[in-house]
């Protein structure tokens, strides 16, 4: 797979384009339904009858900063076009997007509310009207709310997805956050362990040699005997600090095998982050090919780490349904794929997943590896890291 440039990862259309082909979509899909629609006791549209199906698309101008304001006056102006005599159009077509934005933005009652009132109101006038048969009555009216519920539902539905979306996103970067506090409590304690041991070590080391040495000096003349059995103390002292010295320093510079200053994330730990990324409504599977087996430390670290950026930017950017994790044991490298099914970071947001996608790639270079993400030539976007298994000296 090929890196892809700047250019091409994420793209969106500008906010004022969006806002174009929804606007007229809508006025196109209204003034079908209007141009369409027969009814023997109404008259023939004129240009107010476009003109109230126009105005209807251009109130959803307002859908993000007024979701209900939008849904209210997109059914007063419909309740005005029946009011006129107008053929009737199916109120499913005209209020297909206020109803969904209104729910998308929570207002889901006042959209069940709208739904409501029209169904009902389009009983009452058919039944007091003309005779109508039962069974027309009631397909049609069961096909309008049906398509009206429908749409309110899948509103209420990405709402839920954004907000679990939002909350697992959170959840990962909480947990995260949590992990490093953690590695620098446990750090500190153990810095501060080693200190007092290096203080209590060295102040008797020294307290000893200073006595010993001063032992020497006085008696060196008169018993050379004694002057030997101090230099010999000094000397085992000397010696016996110098092992506690090295073992200090042993277990600030590689760790304490034993008892690790900070624990540190392994492969073996990849369903923690995989459970938080599907509780956001992402399918996530995991696949393992090849020798499974203990890896370097920094490997595994670093491994973990290109898995845990990934599925954090597919959250909260990729807008993703499923993902998959793949890790290929090779006999020379260890080789991470992360893939989904998004469209990808977005160019237009707040830099978060190009600067994560830098740092991960600067992960597998500090062992000598490489890391390649973008689009997909099948759709989605993509990471592969290859990390050799023979870090570089």
């Amino acid at each position: 797979m090929a890196a892809p440039s700047d250019a091409m990862r994420g793209w969106r259309p500008p906010v004022a384009l969006v806002d174009v082909g929804v606007v007229v979509g809508v006025a196109l899909v209204i003034s079908i339904a209007i141009t369409v629609a027969r009814e023997s006791n109404s008259g023939p549209p004129d240009a107010l009858a476009y003109a109230l199906g126009g105005l209807i698309a251009v109130l959803v101008l307002g859908r993000r900063r007024w979701p209900r304001g939008v849904l209210i006056g997109s059914a007063a102006v419909l309740v005005l076009y029946y009011a006129l005599q107008y053929p009737g159009i199916s109120p499913a077509l005209a209020l297909a997007v206020p109803l969904y934005v209104a729910a998308v933005a929570g207002r889901i009652r006042w959209s069940l509310g709208v739904v409501a009132f029209f169904v009902l109101a389009a009983v009452l006038v058919r039944a007091g009207g003309e005779r109508e048969q039962l069974l027309p009555l009631l397909v049609d009216t069961v096909e309008t709310t049906s398509l009206m519920v429908v749409v309110v539902l899948l509103g209420a539905s990405m709402r839920s997805r954004r907000q679990r979306a939002a909350a697992a996103a959170r959840a990962l970067a909480a947990a995260e956050a949590e992990r490093e506090r953690e590695g620098a409590r446990r750090v500190a304690e153990e810095r501060l362990r080693i200190a007092r041991e290096l203080h209590d070590v060295l102040a008797h080391t020294i307290a000893t040699v200073t006595v010993q040495a001063g032992v020497a000096v006085d008696v060196l003349d008169d018993s050379p005997a004694e002057a030997r059995a101090a230099l010999r103390e000094i000397r085992t002292a000397s010696r016996a600090a110098m092992e506690e010295l090295r073992a200090a320093v042993g277990v600030l510079r590689d760790g304490d095998r034993g008892a690790p200053l900070a624990p540190l994330p392994t492969l073996q730990q990849l369903d923690g982050l995989l459970s938080v990324a599907r509780r956001s409504g992402v399918h996530v599977g995991l696949d393992r090919s090849g020798d499974s087996r203990p890896l370097p430390a920094a490997v595994e670290l670093t491994a973990y780490r290109i898995v845990q950026e990934s599925l954090t930017n597919v959250v909260r950017h990729a807008r993703a349904g499923t993902a998959t994790v793949a890790l290929r044991y090779r006999p020379d490298a260890l080789v991470v794929e992360i893939a989904d099914d998004g469209p990808g970071p977005s160019q237009g947001g707040d830099g978060a997943a190009g600067h994560g996608i830098n740092g991960m790639r600067e992960r597998a270079a500090a062992l000598g590896g490489s890391l390649l993400a973008g689009p997909r030539d099948g759709g989605g976007f993509g990471v592969v890291a290859t990390l050799p298994l023979e870090l570089p000296t």
